[in-house]
């Protein structure tokens, strides 16, 4: 009788400079999970990165990669264009994915790799790591305990230079499917959506350029419409002088704000105002330590393979996240949760 594994064989699909600095050292700092393969466009490039942090296994071949019997489950971290063939040479031989956000370019390729990797039994889950911070899980706890009262209004922003990216495709609609919106206005969303447990019913956006088919735009504002009624907005860009996000969340009873709120592996500060008599506010600060997000994870990740439940992020919320910003993209509308 074979002794159950107790760690998850990870291959990386698009082995580029933020999966070596952030995705390969979060697998391996993983106690149930570890890192056996990679893959980049070059076997020769590939073979050099494996070589210098000791993989096992390189490809240039995302196929052969994933047909490997070492390899129980992969993470793409490739270019958005990427994510979906990618995605469904996985399931097709069995191997669960963690894709990162976005999960495709558009809500018919999302669809079709949730049908696929439901169809082979295969576990899919969307890289949002932000539903793994403490500081996120703290305010949606304050908030469905009415600690602040009834939400009316939130707000998260999210720009950084994106000159300093190594990604020369950011702006390249055929590669990206949209900027800012689909690159970091998708945490804003995702991280709305999981601290209000609401759904967006409208959206309208300002784009700056306007995208064409080939450019994406490069600073865009959303207005968001929840059921419950609170109003949201997003402000995201990639022309700014610096890195900044913030998320505030305001209830008739009181306010909830975080700066910083995307960043892990350090100690962040939560802001509660509370109502007073309307002219003086009770302020409350509260220090929360977060931890590697990507560890947290990949952990995660792993622990539902191996205990076979259900995962933490499964693909139903990278498509809901891909309805709302795929009619962002067009200046807004009503969204579809059929």
């Amino acid at each position: 009788m074979s002794t159950p594994r107790t760690t998850v064989r990870y291959g990386i699909i698009g082995f580029g400079s933020f999966a070596e600095r952030a995705i390969a050292p979060a697998i391996r700092a993983s106690a149930n999970s570890e890192l056996v393969a990679i893959q980049k466009r070059s076997r020769s490039a590939a073979r050099e990165k494996a070589s210098s942090h000791s993989i096992p296994l390189a490809f240039d071949s995302v196929d052969e990669l994933v047909k490997h019997p070492d390899v129980d489950a992969v993470f793409i971290v490739s270019a958005n264009s990427a994510h979906y063939k990618e995605t469904l040479a996985a399931a097709r031989v069995g191997k669960h994915v963690l894709v990162e956000k976005p999960m495709a370019m558009n809500v018919r390729e999302v669809e079709d790799v949730i049908e696929a990797c439901s169809r082979t039994k295969v576990k899919l889950m969307v890289g949002h790591m932000l539903r793994f911070s403490p500081l996120v899980r703290r305010m949606q706890e304050m908030i469905r305990s009415g600690g602040i009262g009834r939400i009316s209004l939130a707000r998260a922003e999210y720009i950084y230079d994106a000159r300093l990216s190594r990604r020369s495709w950011l702006t390249d609609r055929t590669i990206a499917g949209g900027g800012p919106i689909y690159d970091v206005g998708i945490h804003c969303l995702d991280t709305l959506r999981f601290v209000l447990d609401d759904e967006v019913i409208s959206v309208k956006s300002h784009l700056n350029p306007g995208p064409t088919g080939t450019t994406t735009e490069k600073t865009a504002s959303l207005s968001l419409e929840f059921s419950r009624g609170t109003v949201a907005s997003i402000l995201c860009s990639f022309e700014a002088p610096m890195r900044r996000s913030h998320i505030e969340i305001v209830g008739t009873e009181g306010i909830l704000s975080a700066p910083d709120f995307t960043l892990g592996d350090r100690t962040l500060m939560l802001e509660k105002s509370m109502r007073t008599d309307g002219t003086t506010v009770d302020l409350h600060r509260e220090e929360i330590d977060v931890p590697n997000l990507y560890v947290e994870e990949v952990t995660s990740f792993s622990s539902s393979i191996l205990s076979d439940t259900d995962v933490a992020v499964p693909g139903s919320v990278g498509l809901m996240n891909q309805r709302v910003l795929e009619i962002a993209l067009t200046g807004g509308g009503v969204i579809s949760h059929s």
